[in-house]
């Protein structure tokens, strides 16, 4: 089976980038991609430039989550919602085929340095993705980042077994498809 990974941001110091490599070693018997959207640099979505064409980079983007199997996603928080670097392939990614995710089992994570764990920008993918062709087979927040994750790894015991538990809910999906 083929997994299609990535941070939601531009970041190169990515803390949901961790997360999302902590669930990958979860993962290893599977063929891994992980993408970063760096590669994915491209003008700001509007609609005049919608007018004159997809950026090429964007239906690079479709067709690679086209060809996968499932989505894992971390979902970077910039002042609750998404970063800028993933609206812009989000927006254009839609342009070129509304069902971007195209029912692809999907892993949701966030993390943050605060209490929350990127909650606000995990709702609203909960509640936007669906639209565009996500289905949401499992999600997990992990609040302050500093203190619960260490070394490649969550350290604390209870927030271990519910990503877990989460990571044990994507694979169920997996293996019905």
């Amino acid at each position: 089976m083929k997994i299609t990974a990535f941070a939601a941001t531009n970041s190169t110091q990515s803390i949901n980038l961790e997360l999302v490599k902590s669930a990958l070693g979860n993962l290893q018997e599977h063929d891994i991609q992980v993408l970063d959207l760096n590669d994915f640099e491209m003008p700001i979505y509007s609609p005049e430039r919608n007018e004159k064409g997809i950026p090429e980079k964007a239906l690079t983007f479709n067709q690679i989550l086209k060809e996968s199997d499932a989505l894992i996603i971390g979902l970077a928080e910039h002042n609750g919602t998404f970063s800028t670097a993933f609206k812009n392939i989000f927006d254009w990614g839609s342009r070129a085929d509304k069902a971007l995710f195209q029912q692809k089992p999907m892993l949701l994570l966030s993390t943050s340095p605060g209490p929350r764990g990127g909650q606000f920008v995990m709702e609203s993918a909960k509640t936007i993705f669906p639209f565009f062709g996500g289905n949401i087979a499992s999600n997990f927040s992990l609040p302050s980042f500093q203190e619960n994750f260490k070394e490649g790894n969550i350290v604390n015991a209870n927030l271990q077994l519910e990503f877990e538990a989460r990571l044990n809910d994507f694979k169920s999906m997996l293996h019905q498809n």
